[in-house]
């Protein structure tokens, strides 16, 4: 009989409870009790949904109040020493760690944050030391979260990340030089701990998620699954079976892994990103072993073919038999919202064309009976079927003046009218910046007033022109703290905007969007990504009006913002009958004509964000990831060409690991980089010397993700820092990423720092 599977389920409930929780606890609003009796009615819930939808195989251990990563540092006892020395209740290190903590007497910032490989969910980064040790806490979540599940009548598989991903994914600390996947003989004891002690508790299986088997790993760690997974199949029947789970890319490069689960029950492998690799991967599965075959698209929000998926199933089950598959999603379903039933306000045609989290729990039960029996699910796969064809065949999809212009774009106009040096000749005798300019990366913080007043007009209970005045007062604000703070190049804050993505999607043909889906993108942080099901436009102006009267009241140069077009497509949930690239040169060719207009109204200092490039990168090198940068860096030049050589074309990105990709950094051609970098060690800027990077760049100088605000002699260590690898000439001073998170003091504080550490630097090289 085939079985049914859910990797894992999102974590912050309908309303955005879990967020809420969080918020409410850091402000000291409720208890740290309240706090944790929301996290259990939430695994409740979440695991009752998955029941009621006639899943199998339901996860425990997914849950997670800031990021399951960062659960595991704790599981683990890997918490550096600086947080340990603090003696903070659990809970309050834990958070330390995800978001930093700067009260009462403790002052410690929070461990550096990235991308969970290819998604826009960002996991806290493991950080390991020289003479790192690990035990196993005291009370381990695995375990409590399973007896938990038990007393209410759930049978669960708890998810543990694997041993092997665990150390590679993290880094030495600062002052450390230890490679993590070196501590493996380390680690391996507290696993085989922790299995022995799941067993105890009842548990029959266990999920161990080794994602990186998707990497191209280094032989140090290719090496380091034999002994891992020899031990943890050593244990026999005193540990629960496993099967280890990877996901968004194939593993077929990896094939020589494979021998080091021989003892282990199954293997599961994500057939919506690489259906190619079922049949390579079928013929490399021991005698006895499962496939858990990933049909179920846990990262995109589209309604699964249930044809298409029935193929792939049905091939896995001729070659092992019914009892060796389990139908699951292809991923955690982390990455998708929690459920269609919320949204009222889609148009009913394309509501029928999506599933969130909740119903692809029940895709993956309807499948799991389709392969076997589909004469019991025939209305069900009936109406797929013609959801299917429905899409298909939609008006809705297809804009022939949007193709026709594609279809016209030349070579030409991806490029600049002239090279570097003769653009910046012009924009310096333009814009009369100093050294060491200083500016932020775009929005300032939304006040519940902004958010109250924005709600007021989506409802209409006000009229436009209240909003508009509501707005331009909130420009006001913000162009008069930064004339007190005396920022070199101003933004107008973006008081008016949602989302750096929805607020452009919603100005755009093409698009959909959701009042309930909202993602986790980390810790408390969530997004709710707007939905792309056609033809991409730009009908009118987007962002000019408000830029233009900031520049009016500005007695610096003000910067346009504008999101980028791979970050609008990654950001988005995308279509997935349409290659991305013709989805991302039709939203360049919308930006474009927005650069234009920003620059026909004053604008000449115009900020084009792609935090998303390195998030898209494919995440194994070779033809793949060289189209993709073909295509990403096309995008972005066609979207900001089009301006005179006196007006500056900034972009912000997220991560400051260039190397793997620097030309194609260096291919964009903007006038300036803006990088997030406060975490990072200052010796990865190295690659903008050894590639002589020409033009200037803007390293974070501290970390917005964090409420703490550094001193200026922090600020003064970290542009000393940079100095050593950049020209002062070259440098701009600024955050790491956009304020709207944070709180004005916060805002203020930082910004002071920051410029008074710029102006000390620039006394400094005119004595010199």
């Amino acid at each position: 009989m085939v079985q049914s599977s859910v990797l894992g389920f999102p974590r912050i409930g309908v309303l955005r409870d879990l967020k809420k929780a969080n918020e409410a606890y850091w402000a000291d609003k409720i208890s740290q009790a309240d706090l944790l009796a929301e996290g259990k009615r939430l695994r409740l819930a979440h695991w009752k949904i998955q029941k009621d939808a006639g899943v199998d195989i339901i996860p425990s251990n997914d849950f997670a109040h800031y990021d399951h990563v960062l659960d595991h540092i704790q599981l683990f006892n890997a918490v550096p020493e600086r947080y340990t020395s603090q003696k903070l209740a659990p809970i309050d290190e834990y958070f330390a760690m995800g978001r930093g903590h700067q009260k009462g007497g403790v002052d410690v910032p929070a461990l550096e944050m990235v991308k969970w490989f290819d998604s826009n969910y960002h996991y806290v980064k493991p950080t390991l030391q020289d003479n790192q040790t690990f035990s196993l806490a005291k009370d381990p979540k695995p375990v409590r979260e399973f007896l938990e599940a038990k007393e209410a009548g759930f049978v669960t598989r708890p998810v543990l990340v694997g041993p092997v991903s665990f150390l590679a994914l993290g880094k030495a600390d600062r002052g450390s030089s230890v490679n993590p996947i070196t501590l493996l003989d380390k680690l391996i004891p507290v696993y085989v701990e922790l299995l022995k002690a799941l067993k105890a508790a009842g548990a029959e299986s266990v999920q161990i998620d080794e994602p990186i088997l998707v990497f191209d790993l280094a032989p140090e760690v290719k090496a380091a699954f034999k002994p891992a997974y020899e031990a943890i199949s050593a244990l026999g029947s005193a540990a629960p079976s496993v099967v280890v789970a990877t996901y968004f890319g194939d593993i077929v490069h990896n094939f020589d892994v494979l021998p080091a689960f021989a003892k282990v029950q199954g293997l599961h492998v994500d057939l919506v990103r690489n259906p190619e690799q079922l049949e390579p991967v079928l013929k490399q599965l021991g005698p006895k072993q499962i496939l858990s075959a990933g049909v179920v698209d846990g990262r995109n929000i589209w309604k699964n073919d249930f044809q298409k998926s029935i193929a792939l199933v049905k091939t896995a089950i001729a070659a092992l038999g019914a009892d060796r598959v389990i139908v699951s999603t292809s991923s955690s379903l982390l990455h998708t919202p929690h459920t269609l039933t919320s949204e009222k306000k889609l148009p009913i045609e394309v509501y029928d064309w999506f599933a969130f989290a909740t119903e692809k729990t029940k895709e993956v039960a309807i499948l799991a009976k389709a392969v076997t029996n589909p004469e019991a699910v025939r209305a069900e796969l009936d109406a797929n079927a013609a959801t299917i064809k429905a899409r298909s065949e939609s008006t809705r999809t297809n804009d022939p003046k949007v193709k026709e212009r594609q279809a016209k774009v030349t070579p030409e106009q991806h490029n600049r009218k002239s090279h570097f040096d003769t653009r910046y000749a012009q924009q310096k005798a333009h814009l009369k910046l100093p050294l060491f300019p200083t500016t932020t990366i775009g929005s300032f913080p939304q006040t519940q007033e902004i958010r109250v007043q924005r709600n007021k007009f989506t409802k209409g209970d006000i009229s436009e022109a209240q909003y508009d005045e509501f707005i331009r007062k909130e420009i006001d604000l913000a162009v008069q703290i930064q004339d007190e703070l005396d920022l070199d190049v101003y933004v107008h804050g973006e008081p008016e905007r949602n989302d750096m993505v929805q607020y452009f999607g919603e100005r755009l043909t093409g698009y959909v969007f959701t009042t309930h889906a909202w993602v986790q993108s980390y810790g408390s942080r969530c997004v709710r990504p707007p939905i792309i099901v056609g033809d991409i436009s730009r009908p009118l102006p987007m962002t000019v009006k408000e830029s233009k009267y900031a520049a009016s009241i500005s007695k610096k140069p003000m910067k346009g913002m504008l999101t980028g077009p791979v970050t609008c497509l990654r950001w988005s949930f995308p279509r997935n009958d349409v290659h991305q690239s013709v989805q991302c040169q039709q939203l360049a060719l919308a930006l474009r004509d927005e650069v234009v207009d920003l620059e026909k109204n004053g604008i000449f200092v115009i900020q084009v964000d792609e935090p998303a490039l390195r998030e898209g990168l494919p995440l194994r090198k070779g033809s793949e990831r060289d189209a993709y940068l073909k295509w990403a860096v096309d995008s972005f030049k066609l979207a900001t060409a089009g301006v005179e050589d006196s007006t500056q074309i900034h972009s912000h990105f997220c991560y400051s690991e260039f190397q793997d990709f620097f030309h194609a950094i260096a291919a964009l051609d903007a006038d300036v980089l803006s990088i997030e970098n406060s975490k990072s060690d200052a010796k990865l800027l190295k690659v903008f010397i050894d590639e002589d990077y020409p033009r200037h760049i803007g390293p974070g100088v501290y970390d917005i993700h964090s409420p703490r605000i550094p001193s200026e002699d922090e600020f003064k260590q970290r542009i000393s820092e940079m100095l050593q690898f950049l020209r002062p000439d070259q440098l701009w001073i600024n955050p790491d990423c956009g304020l709207k998170t944070r709180k004005w003091d916060e805002v203020k504080g930082a910004l002071t720092h920051m410029v008074n550490a710029a102006k000390y630097f620039r006394e400094q090289q005119q004595k010199a």
